[in-house]
């Protein structure tokens, strides 16, 4: 098929890139691909006309999204012009359900196929959403193997393609000049990079948090050098203004994730994709997720794993029966309110120690940072787990070569 006109829809930061990545390889195989839709800067230089950056509007839980009703209307609007007045042979929508549900569901009623590369984890969350994905879904690339199974059981067609972070990661070519020069700062002191998330309610949220939990740990260890690893500059003047206010001197880079993510001892992170770089570029984190106390009782009810993170459900799923295809990746039937939060026995067992709270974690949070920072044996064990479940995870040579030919067909 030549001369493809796709229409992608991506919200999320991390979708921006994969989708980016993903009309690269496209055009790799079929140069005169042509590219319209929503996304954000790194779709943008890869040459996709956007309509809007959807980027500056990734939003959560209910509040957002609603004072935002109407500029998502309009950004529907836009879609709709495009698939009534152009030839789009496909539409690839990348996470961000809320709004990309209405774009597929648009799609479809001017006969256009729908692809959902990297799906929105529907098995974690309000999983009835599935009957939205099997009405206007044609074809589901899936990044993780227990999704792919959970899929189909549902029946949506779906192929396993494998995750891009890893193909990303092994291919990125970070700036080694910072690196050295950042290294050379900190000399042998262990570097713990602090990720706050890529979305401003995010690092909202989550930032006080993150700061009680790094004076704990530079009390404990005082030749730690915390970083933050910042999205974008608002963000990071912020996070650089709420530093000053506290009187702390940790720097604050943007753009330099995976530079920071490689340097590192180990991390805390913000909740997100960012899990799957760690475990690609093999480093420990803790993973902090504070959400107000509506939504904490609300997911109680809706959230069907009994982990936040991507890297620990995996790990889950290592133990499942392959007879029966059983995992303990998900909640059976049964379960109808979850846990209020992990004890210290199921954490203690988990890759990456989470905290999804609605009160303050800090303390136990960093607990776990000064085990890893203190103890050699501690964080060497953590990595040779983490070494071992990369090794089986990622097993696809290239994920966005196997989602790119089946776009083309």
């Amino acid at each position: 098929m030549n001369n493809l006109r796709l229409f992608f829809s991506a919200g999320e930061p991390s979708g921006d890139l994969h989708a980016a990545h993903l009309i690269d390889r496209l055009r790799s195989l079929e140069p005169e691909t042509e590219c319209i839709g929503f996304g954000g800067p790194k779709m943008q230089s890869s040459n996709c006309k956007l309509l809007a950056d959807l980027t500056q509007h990734a939003v959560m839980w209910l509040k957002k999204p609603l004072a935002n009703y109407f500029l998502f209307r309009n950004f529907l609007k836009q879609a709709e012009a495009v698939f009534a007045s152009e030839k789009i042979d496909a539409v690839i929508l990348v996470d961000y359900p809320g709004f990309n549900w209405h774009v597929a569901k648009c799609a479809k009623k001017y006969g256009i196929p729908v692809y959902y590369f990297m799906p929105p984890q529907i098995w974690s969350w309000a999983s009835w959403r599935v009957k939205k994905m099997k009405r206007y879904v044609d074809k589901v690339f899936s990044p993780l193997p227990f999704e792919q199974r959970w899929f189909e059981k549902h029946g949506i067609e779906t192929d396993y393609i494998g995750h891009p972070f890893f193909e990303e990661t092994r291919q990125y070519q970070p700036d080694t000049a910072f690196m050295e020069s950042f290294r050379k700062q900190c000399g042998d002191e262990p570097i713990l990079t602090l990720l706050p998330g890529s979305r401003d309610q995010e690092v909202h949220g989550n930032l006080a948090d993150i700061l009680f939990a790094v004076e704990i740990v530079r009390a404990a260890v005082p030749k730690v050098r915390p970083v933050f690893a910042a999205f974008k500059e608002t963000q990071a003047a912020f996070i650089r203004k709420m530093l000053e206010q506290r009187g702390l001197m940790i720097p604050v880079f943007v753009g330099k994730t995976p530079e920071l993510l490689r340097l590192a001892s180990c991390c805390l992170a913000v909740s997100g994709s960012v899990s799957l770089e760690s475990l690609a570029c093999n480093k420990p984190a803790v993973i902090y997720y504070r959400v107000g106390r509506l939504p904490f009782f609300i997911q109680r009810f809706f959230r069907r794993t009994p982990s936040i993170t991507l890297v620990n459900l995996l790990e889950l799923d290592r133990h499942r029966n392959e007879t029966t295809g059983e995992t303990p990746v998900f909640y059976g039937d049964a379960v109808r309110f979850i846990p209020a939060e992990a004890d210290v026995e199921t954490r203690s067992k988990m890759l990456f120690p989470e905290f999804l709270t609605c009160t303050d974690k800090s303390k136990e949070a960093a607990a776990c940072l000064i085990d890893w920072l203190s103890t050699p044996e501690s964080i060497q064990q953590s990595k040779e787990r983490l070494a071992s479940l990369l090794q089986e995870v990622d097993s696809v040579s290239s994920p966005l070569t196997a989602a790119a030919k089946k776009i083309i067909g």
